[in-house]
């Protein structure tokens, strides 16, 4: 069994509204994806995002931390789930092979896309956690 380390990103916007994306026309998630050996979480949290978003954003603490086994893969996944604020630039797709759709949504909406935040993923919002990288 492999262990794999997954970041993603609660982002709102002035609305309210929860970015989600669109994974290769499958199933919808926050923004995010796995963690490369050389990176923190916050440093692969930043460049997931920016990947499937255009944004460039900044942690803002860790929301949820969630795991779960695949069988089929053979891996064992935690979930790392921060709130995030964009600092610049505006959503659109970069990579349209792996990202293919992104949309502003409502909390109700995302829960419906999302059903393993139990609770709603709305309820997460504001939720914090210390992250903190130790040298």
């Amino acid at each position: 069994m492999k262990r794999v380390d997954v970041v993603y990103a609660i982002i709102q916007n002035h609305l309210g509204e929860i970015l989600m994306v669109e994974n290769e026309g499958k199933s919808w998630s926050l923004p995010g994806g796995a963690v490369e050996a050389i990176e923190t979480l916050e440093m692969a949290l930043v460049r997931e995002v920016y990947e499937e978003t255009g944004l460039w954003i900044e942690a803002k603490g860790i929301a949820a931390i969630n795991e779960a086994f695949f069988k089929e893969s053979g891996n064992h996944a935690i979930f790392f789930t921060f709130n995030a604020a964009v600092k610049e630039g505006n959503a659109h797709i970069l990579n349209p092979e792996e990202i293919t759709n992104i949309q502003w949504l409502k909390g109700e909406k995302a829960n419906e896309l999302m059903p393993y935040h139990v609770n709603g993923v709305e309820k997460l919002i504001g939720q914090s956690i210390p992250y903190t990288y130790q040298n």
